[in-house]
């Protein structure tokens, strides 16, 4: 049984991160969705995955395209993220020739996760909170963005079903303190690992002789994202040893998807879900309904550095 989960809803077939890919994600049936959450200025957690508006899909109200020094989402209120159109992709964008397939959706907006908790009642949610160690102008603080995030989903009673990942992995150091049973996922790629000691917050690779499965153990995360092509199975292997959950990401092609099955993963995340459940079904391999993570994560991690 494998989780599969749309990339910020599901952008190789609707826009990104908005409410009509989250309820493509349900009419598809998938386990759940990856999204990512920036706070704005009023302290709205939203789905917004660059830390300025961008330029390949958001519009203004005049309907032009805003430029590379759009504002921050975190110098916005939520009523002024609100008055962006997100739903068609720039024409002649490097962005849009990547994913021709996605249909554009007139009038699309920036939602804030409370309206998409409140929208997609079945689906598990993978929360990518967006902070910058290297850019910290660019968000909130990272406290402050975690807290109002552990806010929204206590309010909606979804911290069961809900995991927080991040590449900066003081979001999930703070974490831990704020909402103990809210599941975490250490994020990795190969530039976050190459600069480590940046992005891993208090966790030094020195300490598990650069095994990046023993690093993302110790800090308690009970599960692991790597980017697909960087996972070895060598790898794999000893996160399973670990106790960890492997979710990689983003997995579009279908022979890395062949791979990650081939390979034992736990999770899929894929801008292209749609065929990762169609290989699946051709496989044999039953895709994991919604509730994957109350089901799986309360297992926990083998307390293995004590």
């Amino acid at each position: 049984m494998i989780a599969v989960f749309g990339h910020r809803g599901a952008r190789g077939l609707v826009p990104e991160n908005t409410l009509a890919g989250f309820a493509l994600a349900e009419k598809l049936n998938l386990t759940g969705v990856e999204l990512d959450i920036a706070v704005t200025a009023d302290g709205v957690p939203v789905a917004h995955h660059d830390p300025r508006l961008n330029p390949d899909f958001a519009r203004d109200s005049s309907g032009a395209y805003v430029g590379g020094d759009a504002p921050f989402i975190s110098a916005l209120t939520f009523q002024q993220i609100s008055a962006y159109d997100v739903g068609r992709l720039r024409t002649g964008s490097a962005y849009a020739k990547r994913f021709a397939e996605q249909a554009p959706v007139a009038g699309a907006r920036i939602p804030a996760l409370e309206d998409i908790l409140a929208a997609s009642t079945k689906l598990d949610f993978l929360l990518e909170l967006k902070t910058y160690p290297d850019q910290p102008e660019a968000t909130l603080g990272t406290k402050l963005m975690v807290a109002e995030v552990v806010r929204v989903l206590r309010g909606a009673n979804r911290i069961g079903n809900a995991m927080l990942l991040a590449f900066d992995w003081r979001v999930l150091e703070e974490a831990t303190v704020l909402e103990p049973a809210l599941s975490r996922c250490c994020l990795t790629a190969p530039e976050t690992v190459a600069n480590a000691d940046v992005w891993f917050g208090k966790t030094r690779m020195t300490a598990f002789g650069g095994s990046l499965p023993r690093a993302v153990a110790s800090t308690g995360a009970k599960a692991w994202a790597p980017f697909h092509e960087s996972l070895q199975m060598a790898e794999m292997d000893e996160a399973k040893r670990l106790g960890l959950e492997v979710i990689p990401w983003t997995v579009n092609e279908a022979e890395a998807i062949h791979r990650m099955i081939d390979f034992g993963v736990d999770g899929i995340i894929s801008d292209r879900p749609d065929w990762v459940r169609d290989i699946l079904a051709k496989r044999g391999i039953e895709m994991a309904s919604p509730g994957f993570v109350a089901s799986k994560m309360c297992l926990g991690v083998p307390d293995i550095f004590n």
